[in-house]
């Protein structure tokens, strides 16, 4: 990544500022602008998260917030209600709480003697989301938004649910929140009160997964804040951008769809990061994208941004065991016409193209151990390129002949299904994977649905054991140029762990083969790919980076017991290779600290209730003999009817123990 030193505007940093709220809670800030910005004011960019701006997402901010400035805007990071510096308390995610304090923040932002009264909002992940939900707010000051890595539906596509299904990193990120809203405040910045503060927030610390887990259904919780629900209610101009190995991406095609304002969305071969800082694959000039998006919108700078393509996307070649190779397509619509289904019919072991000929009916049975998934990697973050061939091995797989010509697709594959189930509830796992004539097999998407809601999650039924049923099931958005020679392979399991926490009991399911297919949505390519504006290499200002006192050396692990013959997992970061926690410091504001996490999961192939997952989490912050620490533990297991979930919270200041909580929860499974 380029730095840059000279911006067309000299930059001026406030380390701190208190925002006013109608309630008098007051939300905390940094903000960079241009020197003469009162002289001559310039368009708003908020950043609005609850990541801990002192010293959670510092090195970040350092490198964004100022190129912005320097390109003449006022640029906002500013800290949520409860969270870093903040004032009050944080009691869950994307509150409405949340958005009336946003839709304040940005008319405070507005009225500054240093803008112009034009706003803009841009964010990842929780900054990502809320630039959508607020949008829907319709604040008159909001202009445009961009949202990176978020999604519009808040079930459908997010770290908890995923089909019906619940997803284990519902946990990890439960981990995480739950440690995040315990933590303190600065002194150096809210001073004496510092503790007030922290207590306060440590007395409403609650372990959110307990809320999310009583919440299977797509019901009003989920509705609320998924834009989803009314598209029209956003009437500013979106720029949605992600990437292709995080789990985010589906959100993208969708708002393209859903919105009737201006709007473009970019998806790359990234993860779950800002493009300027992205990987895998190459970063892009995504800061300078913004620019170009904002420029429009806030200034009235004609910058071509109209002029871009609806949709513009990386489409992957096989990697091959190799670094991975693409280009860039785009779609002037959404759905594209340009873009056909073709459907390929299933039989014993094969995937034929429709109308070609096969064997006879055959009913396949698909039943798979409980510890299936090994190659599945992170729901939130997967590259691609990790070989399946130990998770196909244990599913049951259609392979289509090697392909006489390359074949591409983009968007969403789709398998339609016939079967019966002996359990009143399973689960499906499909993958399409591409197979190298090597044997390589790589994941190229896939899907996952509990049965119970195969008519729609509001109201899932139990399976009738025994009768015939269809379902539909729809992969994730993907794009990939399967070579010639390749074939393509449809990986069937009812098991994804540790991705996906087990149905209570193993289940078998008879496939109806002759009654079933797949569909793919195939692209031809087009010459004029080719002459797609070249996008930029990546910028940001220069910053300085925060110094490793102790070095952090990940782990992770797993093995089977050799006596129950259980598979254990086990992982570890943020953590040095003695187990001491790792630590940095920054020089500016003269904090030390660290974060870690461990992990240990554990699943026996014939039980689905021997399932473990145990978390624990803590952090630490200090200054000189000033010293915050946070600890917390969370273990899920589950019984045929309930989920239990224990948790633990403690905090101590300079080693003395100032709080300690636990937490036992019993939560109905309810076709989960």
């Amino acid at each position: 990544m380029k730095p840059v030193d000279v911006f067309p505007r000299a930059v001026r940093a406030v380390e701190h500022l208190w925002i006013p709220l109608s309630d008098g809670c007051r939300l905390a800030a940094r903000l960079w602008l241009p020197e003469d910005a009162e002289a001559a004011p310039v368009p708003a960019l908020v950043e609005y998260i609850p990541y801990g701006k002192r010293d959670g997402t510092r090195e970040r901010d350092e490198a964004m917030h100022p190129y912005f400035a320097g390109h003449g805007y006022a640029a906002l990071r500013v800290d949520l209600r409860g969270s870093g510096e903040s004032e009050g308390v944080l009691l869950d995610e994307y509150l409405p709480q949340e958005q009336d304090d946003a839709v304040e923040l940005l008319r405070w932002a507005a009225a500054q003697p240093w803008c112009t009264g034009a706003v803009g909002l841009l964010g990842k992940s929780w900054g990502g989301f809320n630039a959508l939900q607020i949008a829907a707010r319709r604040p008159p000051e909001l202009r445009a938004i961009v949202t990176v890595c978020s999604t519009d539906d808040r079930y459908a596509d997010d770290v908890h649910y995923m089909g019906g299904c619940l997803l284990t990193e519902n946990l990890l990120w439960g981990s995480v929140f739950f440690t995040l809203t315990a933590q303190p405040p600065d002194p150096d910045l809210v001073g004496e009160r510092w503790r007030e503060m922290w207590l306060e927030r440590l007395e409403h610390t609650r372990p959110h997964v307990a809320t999310w887990l009583r919440h299977p259904r797509r019901d009003a919780y989920w509705k609320h804040g998924s834009v989803c629900e009314d598209y029209s209610r956003i009437a500013c101009p979106v720029l949605a951008v992600g990437g292709w190995a995080d789990g985010y991406s589906n959100a993208i095609p969708r708002l393209l769809s859903g919105l009737r304002v201006p709007r473009r969305g970019l998806i790359g071969p990234w993860g779950h990061v800002y493009p300027h800082q992205a990987a895998p694959g190459a970063a892009i000039g995504f800061l300078q994208e913004a620019l170009r998006w904002f420029d429009h919108w806030l200034k009235g700078i004609d910058r071509g941004v109209l002029s871009d393509p609806l949709l513009r996307a990386w489409l992957p070649e096989a990697p091959d065991g190799g670094p991975a190779r693409g280009r860039w397509v785009a779609e002037n619509d959404w759905p594209s016409p340009q873009i056909a289904p073709l459907r390929y019919r299933l039989g014993p072991g094969a995937l034929r193209e429709e109308g070609a000929a096969g064997p006879a009916e055959a009913d396949l049975e698909l039943r798979s151990p409980q510890s299936l998934g090994a190659a599945g990697g992170s729901w939130v973050y997967f590259s691609g390129e990790r070989d399946q061939r130990e998770d196909d091995a244990r599913s049951l797989c259609f392979d289509s002949e090697p392909l006489a010509e390359r074949l591409e697709i983009l968007g969403a594959p789709a398998l339609s299904l016939e079967l019966e189930c002996d359990r009143a509830l399973a689960f499906l796992v499909a993958r399409l994977c591409d197979l190298g004539p090597d044997g390589r097999s790589t994941r190229v998407s896939w899907g996952a649905l509990n049965l119970a809601h195969r008519a729609g999650h509001e109201e899932p039924a139990p399976l009738d054991p025994g009768a015939t049923t269809r379902v539909r099931l729809a992969l994730n958005d993907a794009a990939h140029a399967f070579a010639a020679g390749h074939r393509l392979r449809l990986a069937l399991s009812t098991c994804y762990w540790p991705v996906l926490w087990p149905a209570p009991e193993p289940a078998a399911l008879r496939i109806r083969a002759a009654a079933s297919a797949l569909e793919l949505p195939v692209r031809k390519e087009r010459p004029g790919d080719a002459l797609l504006r070249e996008l930029p290499g990546p910028e940001s200002a220069r910053f300085v980076e925060a110094r490793v006192l102790v070095p952090a050396q990940p782990e992770r692990r797993s093995q089977r017991d050799p006596e129950s013959g259980a598979l254990v997992t086990r992982a570890r970061t943020g953590y040095a290779a003695d187990g001491e926690l790792a630590r940095q410091r920054v020089d500016a504001t003269g904090l030390e600290g660290g974060d870690g996490m461990t992990l240990a999961l554990e699943i026996l192939d014939s039980d689905p209730l021997a399932a473990r997952a145990e978390v624990a989490h803590e952090s630490e912050l200090r200054r000189g003999p000033w010293c915050a620490q946070v600890a917390t533990r969370m273990r899920l297991s589950a019984s045929k009817q309930e989920f239990r979930l224990e948790s633990q919270l403690e905090a101590r200041e300079g080693g003395r123990l100032v709080f300690s909580r636990r937490f036992d929860d019993r939560i109905p499974r309810d076709l989960l």
